[in-house]
């Protein structure tokens, strides 16, 4: 992340933009992909000069009526609008207290008691803080279960393991920058971003899309070694009382192949360990 984050999420956002998604005309040659600055001022309703200052970091404290009016006039979606306001220092709900990096004992019993779903605690940066045993047999082709994003960028097993690795991709950095905007100054997710950009030329390019969305229900398509391919759905849920803490569930349609396959995998997983247990 650089020091005019608001400014890049604004220049990415008019560069999705043609004049006719808006209802403009388009007069002359066009050097760079997008709407011009002078157009979104005239959306929005402001002086032109002043949105220039705003992408180029000069102007930092846009009002929410600015905000409001740069939102309308760029099509943003509700979650792309938040973020804008966080990344402007206009937060709906104040000052977020920095993310737990420790998963309650409570938690854990939780995460337990999901035999037949795989069930995991990711922090804003992605990194797992707890996992349950079917979590880890899904995610056993992947050489360290840390970070969801270094493994689906770095870990060659990715590119196999998630049959559409590009969707997944997508996915994984728009959740990132949406913690950007309700975390803007939780250390651990810019130091990780940093170093994630400079490993992957895939996740850097992504990243400068600035595309935002968080995590909610989605479908997951995976492809296991072991027991073949799975079709999943997830949701996430905010842990409660453990601020920046996500528990995510991945089931299978009930009776399907693909529960079949999930409950194999447990079981298999199971005998392993025990084996594993039983030589030392």
């Amino acid at each position: 992340m650089t020091s005019n984050d608001l400014g890049e999420f604004l220049r990415a956002h008019r560069a999705r933009l043609r004049p006719d998604d808006v209802g403009l005309a388009s007069y002359g040659a066009r050097r760079v992909a997008g709407l011009r600055r002078e157009e979104v001022a005239v959306l929005a309703g402001m002086n032109s000069d002043y949105y220039a200052r705003l992408e180029q970091g000069r102007e930092r404290s846009p009002s929410p009526q600015i905000l409001e009016a740069i939102s309308s006039a760029l099509r943003m979606d509700d979650e792309a609008r938040e973020h804008m306001f966080r990344l402007a220092g206009i937060a709906p709900d104040g000052e977020r207290p920095q993310p737990r990096e420790t998963v309650s004992p409570a938690l854990r019993q939780l995460l337990d008691g999901h035999r037949n779903a795989v069930a995991f605690v990711l922090n804003p940066a992605n990194d797992f803080l707890a996992s349950n045993a079917l979590a880890d047999a899904l995610f056993s082709p992947f050489e360290n279960v840390d970070n969801m994003a270094r493994m689906t960028f770095l870990d060659p097993a990715a590119r196999s393991f998630f049959t559409q690795w590009g969707r997944a991709a997508e996915a994984v950095v728009a959740g990132l920058r949406h913690a950007t905007g309700l975390d803007p100054h939780y250390w651990r997710l810019r130091d990780f971003v940093g170093s994630l950009a400079e490993a992957s030329e895939e996740f850097a390019a992504l990243w400068s899309a600035h595309t935002v969305h968080g995590k909610t229900r989605d479908a997951k398509d995976l492809l296991h070694p072991d027991v073949g391919p799975l079709a999943l759905t997830y949701q996430t849920f905010d842990v409660r009382g453990a601020s920046g803490q996500q528990l995510v569930i991945y089931q299978a349609e009930p009776g399907s192949p693909s529960d079949q396959a999930l409950a194999l995998l447990g079981s298999l997983h199971a005998t392993s360990r025990q084996e594993s247990a039983t030589e030392q």
